[in-house]
């Protein structure tokens, strides 16, 4: 499963990527201030969205890329690495 995660702090970086790939997970991070973001998403199988860490205009960016690629957005509030580990392995664990 690929994960696009949008948000975030770019210290946390290798530490969300470490903890996706115990979750068995690829995960592309973005801090949501990159030029062309839509371009560089790519087609993820879904988004999370880091709400406290992005701009209103980003959110929306992300929003019409899911929308018109299908993926899924999961929302989350906390920009901890514990809470993008709860909410993989919460995904994982469903399939």
């Amino acid at each position: 499963m690929s994960v696009a995660l949008i948000g975030g702090m770019d210290r946390l970086k290798r530490q969300y990527e470490s903890a996706a790939k115990l979750c068995g997970v690829s995960l592309k991070s973005f801090t949501g201030k990159e030029s062309c973001l839509g371009d560089k998403i790519g087609r993820p199988d879904m988004v999370i969205l880091l709400t406290g860490m992005v701009s209103h205009n980003t959110r929306q960016t992300v929003m019409q890329l899911c929308r018109s690629v299908g993926a899924p957005v999961v929302f989350l509030h906390s920009n901890g690495v514990s809470g993008l580990r709860r909410r993989l392995t919460s995904i994982t664990s469903a399939q």
